[in-house]
């Protein structure tokens, strides 16, 4: 089986942990590191050690590999990966690009349109799509058994202080950007692409953060004939703990799930008609005394846990859709043209609530 080659541009959290990991692990048996980047020396030569490959303070160093390398991992600054996920495709790479995809809709459309004019992949690295909760989510309303959708909640919340370099505007942090790029892939895949724009409406807080980024973000986003989408990123949450990352009202039920489980409980409209409309009031048979609506469902309820996680299981999985595309010919199943309108969503968001750059 053939192995891609693959160079990863930066050695922090995501392109070593996340990136590096996967393709360190034992899940991982189609690709093989052959070329790191990072500017920081100490960095560098943990990744010859780990990695066994040469090693580059600047990614234009990796432009004289071009024939030995099948796919870059961008795994730069935030503000970074629009300008070199371009620069990397006009010298013909396939580009996977770190979340947040682009701070605006026209870079996504300069990324696209890079990627065409050389005949490459560019796309983004959306792997939470592939998250065990969410495939689980998607199969289970599937079934039509709930019914109609009504709205569906989702918390990406906790509570922490943050200091780093993601709460500074200048690069392009905050949690839209930094930690809102998981729901919302999530919430705009299962809004479908069918419809256009949705409408947004948003407040962002800066609330215990060292920069000028936001660590608040509350985001509903509507569309005709769509569930209501009410998507939330607190730091201030103390109690995010005890609850769920997702919970769907729906017509016939409800279902909420966490990284490890999901439950979901439903009627069967079938087993038992809505009774007909009484505009007299109800009254007890038995005394005549006043009723208020009473009946007795038969539930329909289920558990299941989960295995894996997001950045374990659903990497692999992303990373398989990458080589089933690159090796295959299949279609790209996460596209940045499916991005794009997260990119959108996200500058009505910033727009709504213009948070001063004070660094």
């Amino acid at each position: 089986m053939k192995k891609l080659r693959v160079a990863i541009i930066g050695q922090g959290r995501s392109g070593r942990d996340i990136h590096g990991a996967y393709f360190l692990s034992a899940a991982n048996t189609n690709y093989e590191v052959v070329a790191v980047v990072d500017a920081i020396e100490d960095r560098r030569e943990r990744a010859v050690a780990e990695f066994g490959c040469p090693v580059f303070a600047d990614y234009t160093e990796l432009f004289a590999m071009k024939d030995q390398i099948d796919l870059v991992i961008n795994s730069t600054f935030s503000y970074m990966h629009a300008p070199i996920t371009i620069d990397l495709a006009d010298h013909g790479f396939n580009v996977v690009c770190e979340k947040p995809f682009a701070r605006r809709a026209s870079d996504v459309d300069e990324m696209i349109a890079a990627g065409k004019r050389n005949g490459v992949m560019v796309t983004a690295f959306q792997q939470s799509r592939y998250a065990p909760y969410y495939i689980k989510i998607k199969e289970l309303l599937a079934t039509g058994k709930l019914g109609e959708i009504v709205q569906v909640s989702i918390k990406f919340n906790g509570f922490s202080r943050r200091w780093d370099w993601q709460t500074a505007l200048r690069f392009n942090g905050g949690e839209v950007m930094n930690t809102g790029p998981h729901p919302m892939d999530q919430a705009l895949d299962l809004m479908g692409y069918d419809v256009e724009m949705p409408s947004v409406f948003s407040k962002l807080g800066s609330i215990n953060v060292a920069g000028d980024a936001e660590d608040y973000a509350k985001i509903i986003l509507t569309a005709p004939g769509k569930p209501l989408f009410d998507i939330e990123l607190s730091k201030q949450d103390a109690y995010a703990g005890c609850g769920w990352l997702y919970q769907i009202y729906a017509k016939n039920g409800s279902l909420r799930a966490g990284h490890k489980s999901v439950e979901w409980q439903w009627f069967d409209p079938e087993e038992k008609a809505l009774p007909e409309l009484q505009l007299t009031p109800l009254r007890k048979p038995e005394n005549g005394y006043p009723m208020y609506c009473g009946e007795t469902l038969n539930w329909h309820k289920e558990t299941i846990e989960l295995s894996g996680d997001p950045f374990t299981s659903a990497v692999h999985l992303y990373y398989t859709m990458i080589y089933n595309h690159l090796v295959n010919g299949a279609e790209l199943e996460i596209t940045a043209e499916q991005v794009r309108r997260q990119i959108r969503v996200n500058e009505l968001i910033h727009a709504q609530n213009p948070l001063e750059q004070k660094y």
